[in-house]
């Protein structure tokens, strides 16, 4: 099943990051899927701040994980668009039970190394401002977070 919601500007997902932040669990994965400049990192900002982390997000293109600790949980918080450069194995599947929430941003770039239970995050501009989010959830409890958010 998919849930389908449009917002109009940054403050509405931003405020879908946070409503998707409130119904946070240890071990949740949230996988972002979108074009450059659809609003993946503005989710991460948003979801981080409503958990309480007050460093600066910033994409972590460069670093592939960027690991913020002083939040209600611990975020693992990678950007795996330059994976395809590196050929060790970063260890990303060791984050997916760390006790805090990751989000994966282009984690359609890593399909095989996702974990069964996630949420995907489809991010489709239309305009300038508005954008179509399509969550899809993969087990129980993700489930629950899409009936509670859409």
């Amino acid at each position: 099943m998919e849930y389908k919601i449009t917002t109009y500007n940054e403050q509405e997902t931003s405020m879908l990051a946070e409503n998707i932040e409130s119904e946070k669990f240890p071990n949740m994965v949230i996988c972002l899927i979108g074009d450059l400049g659809s609003g993946k990192t503005v989710f991460v900002k948003s979801f981080a701040n409503a958990l309480g982390i007050d460093e600066a997000i910033t994409s972590p293109t460069f670093n592939i994980i960027k690991e913020y600790q002083n939040g209600e949980l611990p975020l693992y918080h990678m950007d795996v668009y330059r994976l395809d450069d590196v050929k060790e194995d970063l260890g990303i599947e060791d984050y997916f039970d760390k006790g805090g929430v990751t989000i994966i941003e282009w984690a359609d770039m890593i399909k095989e190394k996702l974990p069964e239970e996630r949420l995907d995050i489809k991010i489709k501009i239309i305009d300038e401002n508005t954008r179509v989010i399509v969550l899809i959830p993969y087990g129980k409890e993700y489930v629950e977070i899409c009936e509670a958010v859409a």
